[in-house]
């Protein structure tokens, strides 16, 4: 049987998803312009920085259960799923309700892969984990 997580396990990625809305609904008038760092397409690194540290913490806290291998891949794998889709979910808010912003394919892309990176570092902790357990 599956011991619940606490509700305060969470709390650091609910407050990094409250920073995510803050920063992605700031007006584009509000977004500095600074032309080297598009050049090296910083606002993709942001986004996988963003979205990939929302993936990792609410994952986190499944490393502390006693849940099997293939249920704590499972969650990390709806986790990923979730902040995609929020990723996506925020490029409608910009397109639709934040002044100076729009929808970016790109932008939910690189959100997309940061999610990906995470559950990648997570699954590789995971049978890092597994095999510390086994020696």
């Amino acid at each position: 049987m599956k011991k619940r997580i606490g509700f305060i396990n969470f709390l650091p990625g609910i407050a990094w998803f409250f920073v995510i809305i803050f920063l992605t609904c700031l007006p584009g008038k509000d977004l500095p312009k600074i032309g080297w760092l598009e050049d090296i397409f910083f606002d993709k690194w942001v986004h996988i920085g963003l979205f990939g540290l929302l993936t990792f913490l609410f994952s986190y806290p499944i490393f502390k259960t006693e849940w099997t291998v293939k249920s704590k891949l499972s969650y990390f794998l709806l986790i990923t799923i979730l902040s995609s889709f929020w990723g996506l979910g925020i490029e409608f808010i910009q397109e639709y309700y934040v002044p100076g912003r729009s929808f970016d394919l790109l932008d939910w892309a690189a959100d997309t892969v940061g999610a990906l990176i995470a559950f990648w570092i997570c699954s590789l902790q995971l049978r890092k984990q597994k095999t510390a357990v086994k020696v």
